[in-house]
This record gives C-alpha cells, structure tokens and sequence, in this order.
C-alpha cells in the first residue's frame, strides 16, 4: 500500500542536495532505498548511463536550482509542461520529475529480476531518462493551502462513500488497519527531505492517508457493493478523490521549489 513514488523520492532528496542541506552519500542512499541500483540514461554531455551522483551533480552545473514531481494519470497530466514525447513516457511511468532551471526531465523505467516468494529475493534496478522538457507551467498543480483545503474535504468524503457503499475499507477496521501498516511503513523514514517546510509534511502525511483509505477499499473488496453498477458507483466517486490525494502529493514534493521562488528561504 505505502508506495512512495520514486520520483517524490529524488525530488526532495535531489532539492536537499542542491540547496546544501545532505550530503550526495545520503541523498543517494534515501532516493535509491531498497533497490538495487538508479542510472540516469540520456544526461548533456554522457553518453552512457551514469549513478545518480555524477547525474545530480551534472544537472546542477547545467543550471538545475530544484527539481519537480508529476504524477500523471490518463486525462490528467498533472505536472506536466510537454513536449508530447515527454508527456507520454511520464504517463507511461505515471510519474516524472522536472527540473527547474534547465529545460530537462527524468522518467522512471523499471527492471525487476528474480523469483521466489520473498520479495528480498527480487533485484530492482531503475533507469531515469534524461528527456527534454518544455519551460512552461506545470499542469494542474495547487498551491499548499489548497490542497490542504482540499484534503480535508476528500478524506471527509472518502470516508462518506466507502461507507454509503458498504465498501470494505470503511470503518474503524480500516483505520486501524492503516494506521498499522503506517507505523510499520515510516519506522525510521522520514517522509521528506531536510529543508521541506513542515506545511509540506503535514500536507503529504494526509495525502498518503487519503490514498491509503481507497487503497484499502480496492485491495478488500467490495464489500456490499456486489453488482457491477454498484463496483462501477463506487469507482466513479472515488475517482475525483484519488485526484485530489495526486495534487496534494505534488504540491508537497514541489513546496521546496515553491518556496526558493518566492524568496522564504
């Protein structure tokens, strides 16, 4: 359930290590987690795939000053400036990152290898590719304030459907399910970089709350909801909830970024 996006990992960790605040060593670590290795194909001046040190290293001598998330989904390219090329590998992937300052973006491709039940028996290595990227506004991204806003309201609402629906996923249950998995999730993770404001922190707390609850309701079934019209009712409120949950994601990856434009730090 708690799946961090690769992209929001590189994202911070990336804006922590350009701003100063982490060394390559930890900002590497925290952004490759438990893969097994992260390339990045494609970067000016390479012409074969390099680590991420040398690859963040090269990105801020080309002019980088932060870097961005997208969190695409089909009809809503949330993030995303274009060119078509980009867009639709980051769509692909169902996220990207940005960068500021430079007219480049990375997308994610992933390679797993391995077999058995145990998944630490499954290798993971992760090559970004190094696209350009249009220098326009991203894509349907709100600012912190609304997204909190809006959390509230979708968390409310979430609550409200799985419940009218008779959704498993509803209820104390679930909650209590979550907040379990939550605690076993983020022992000794911290969910943002140094350097984040704590507004982010909190906003990406109860994003990643939000997206949990309907992923508890998809992964339990259905609960009372056993016709295909009441399955399809069910999807189709949701659905403007897990946009919600995606925004408010990127707005809180991309409030580093924010803030350095406005001058707070």
């Amino acid at each position: 359930m708690l799946t961090e996006p690769r992209s929001g990992l590189l994202a911070s960790w990336g804006n922590a290590l350009i701003a100063g605040l982490v060394s390559p060593d930890d900002a590497v670590l925290a952004i490759v987690g438990e893969d097994a290795v992260h390339r990045v194909e494609g970067l000016p001046g390479e012409s074969a795939p390099v680590g991420l040190t040398l690859a963040l290293g090269r990105l801020r001598s080309l002019g980088a000053t932060g870097l961005r998330v997208a969190l695409p989904a089909p009809g809503h390219p949330l993030g995303l400036s274009g060119p078509p090329e980009f867009n639709a590998r980051a769509l692909d992937a169902e996220e990207a990152v940005v960068c500021q300052g430079v007219a480049l973006g990375l997308v994610p491709e992933v390679y797993e290898a391995g077999s058995g039940p145990d998944a630490a028996d499954v290798h993971v290595e992760v090559v970004w590719h190094c696209l350009p990227v249009r220098a326009a506004p991203p894509a349907d991204v709100p600012s912190l304030g609304e997204a909190e806003r809006e959390l509230a309201e979708a968390l409310r609402d979430a609550t409200e459907i799985l419940s009218r629906l008779d959704v498993a996923g509803s209820g104390p249950v679930a909650e209590a399910a979550i907040d379990a998995y939550r605690a076993r999730a983020e022992r000794g993770r911290e969910i943002l970089a140094p350097g984040y404001p704590p507004r982010a922190v909190r906003v990406l707390e109860l994003a990643q709350r939000v997206a949990l609850l309907i992923s508890v309701a998809y992964e339990n079934g259905h609960g009372g909801a056993v016709s295909a019209s009441e399955m399809a009712a069910r999807t189709e409120a949701l659905r403007p909830v897990e946009r919600t949950a995606r925004r408010a994601q990127v707005a809180a990856y991309n409030a580093f970024v924010e803030e350095r434009e406005r001058g707070v730090r």
